[in-house]
């Protein structure tokens, strides 16, 4: 595994800073099946700690933390709807439609089913905190595909999710991390391939070539200031689209006119630690979402401390909050005092903290989540059928098929099959490299 970064995990990063674990990517991940798996084969399993299922999580609303229904029942007894939107939503549970022949976004199709409220002051602050994106712009065929089946299904998006729900006593995937952060699990991965993980390995350039009848190949790289060349019966391209534009420019300019229409959302994270006694407001749960009609630029804020142990000191709490994205792509572009100053500030005045924060830290991602925008399917469907025509390339990244870890996790674990089976097709005595930036 060639990885150009001095350590494993891009963005995937946990910081130790006055006693505080702060988080500057995922915050948690949902402990699916194959993630747990993964973390099972690691070694890892006594390490994870669980967030309590029923932790609620809240809604800005007029300045008022609002819990977030996360049900059909609740959705008709939340206050954060009018009793006209509150008719709507069990109508449509009773209404049978049909969603258009062509793809639309996921405001278009909230509207459509729910009207404005419900976009407004539930669904866009969730689209924020999943991919910080403009749900004007995201495709819901490509970003929730589940709700499309849905509708095309049972003709309804609630009756959908009823008849959909986990039998009954089955596990529902939970919130997870380790005592040592998610970063453990990406060191843990590279650990394990020992002397087959390569840092601060760049790609500088890698082409196809035939070699008794068997086609090979060939990849450039400098590592620490040296250059190598390495070969392999099979490629796995792991990198952001940019950098998956440079290792591929050897194979035409297809790939580049494709990846470079996927857009990236910048996000500025701003980690801070606070005295337990002056944070008055913060309770137990996840955290609080912020619809963009509240006026405030911070998109979300995580309460890492009341999810799981260990985050902070005794008699301190620690939360992690989100500016910036596609609503709002300026804010990351500022220097990191005036990032601090805003999100801080927002945070203190929402969660009625009256001390200054022990502790602070920011980090700026000038692209940090893919955006799976209404033309997603479409270039996703062309790179799959242009990666197809070239045996034993692959493509692998959080652009492709959702952007959780555990979603990254069920991707690779797909890849690796199909590289195994190229592999096994072509003879070939090698495994595959995978390059990732």
């Amino acid at each position: 595994m060639l990885d150009a970064g001095d350590r494993p995990g891009g963005l995937i990063s946990t910081v130790e800073q006055a006693g505080f674990h702060f988080e500057l990517g995922p915050q948690s991940f949902l402990a699916t099946a194959p993630l747990l798996e993964l973390v099972h084969s690691l070694g890892l399993t006594e390490q994870l700690l669980h967030a309590d299922p029923r932790a609620p999580r809240y809604i800005l609303q007029r300045g008022k933390l609002i819990p977030a229904p996360l049900n059909p029942p609740s959705l008709l007894t939340s206050s954060l709807f009018s009793l006209a939107t509150k008719w709507r939503i069990f109508t449509e549970f009773v209404r049978r439609t049909h969603p258009p022949a062509t793809d639309e976004s996921i405001a278009a199709f909230v509207r459509r089913k729910f009207g404005d409220e419900v976009l407004d002051r539930l669904v866009a602050p969730f689209i924020s905190g999943i991919y910080a994106g403009d749900p004007e712009k995201l495709s819901v065929g490509a970003a929730f595909p589940q709700l499309r089946e849905w509708e095309s299904k049972y003709g309804s998006v609630l009756r959908g999710a009823v008849k959909s729900r986990p039998a009954k006593g089955a596990r529902r995937p939970g919130l997870c991390t380790f005592r040592g952060g998610t970063e453990t699990l990406p060191r843990s991965i590279a650990a394990h391939l020992g002397e087959a993980y390569l840092g601060q390995t760049q790609v500088t350039r890698m082409r196809r070539i035939e070699t008794g009848g068997k086609y090979w190949f060939e990849l450039e790289v400098t590592r620490q200031d040296h250059r190598e060349t390495l070969t392999a019966g099979a490629v796995v391209v792991a990198t952001p689209t940019n950098s998956a534009v440079e290792i591929l420019k050897g194979f035409g300019s297809q790939f580049a006119e494709r990846l470079q229409r996927i857009e990236y959302a910048p996000v500025a994270v701003v980690a801070a630690g606070y005295r337990r006694e002056d944070a008055h407001r913060a309770g137990n749960g996840f955290g609080f979402l912020v619809p963009r009609g509240e006026g405030l630029r911070v998109l979300g804020t995580v309460w890492n401390s009341s999810l799981f142990p260990g985050r902070a000191p005794e008699g301190m709490s620690c939360f992690t909050s989100f500016a910036g994205g596609a609503t709002d792509p300026t804010l990351p572009a500022l220097d990191e005092e005036e990032i601090a100053k805003i999100v801080c500030g927002e945070v203190e005045s929402v969660l009625g903290i009256s001390g200054p924060p022990v502790t602070r830290l920011v980090h700026r991602y000038a692209r940090a989540l893919p955006q799976y925008d209404l033309s997603h399917i479409e270039i996703i469907t062309e790179l799959r059928r242009q990666v197809a025509s070239i045996p034993g390339l692959f493509l692998a990244g959080n652009y492709l098929s959702g952007p959780s870890v555990g979603a990254c996790v069920e991707q690779a674990r797909q890849t690796a099959d199909n590289v195994r089976a190229h592999l096994a097709g072509t003879g070939v005595a090698s495994t595959g490299i995978v390059a990732h930036a």
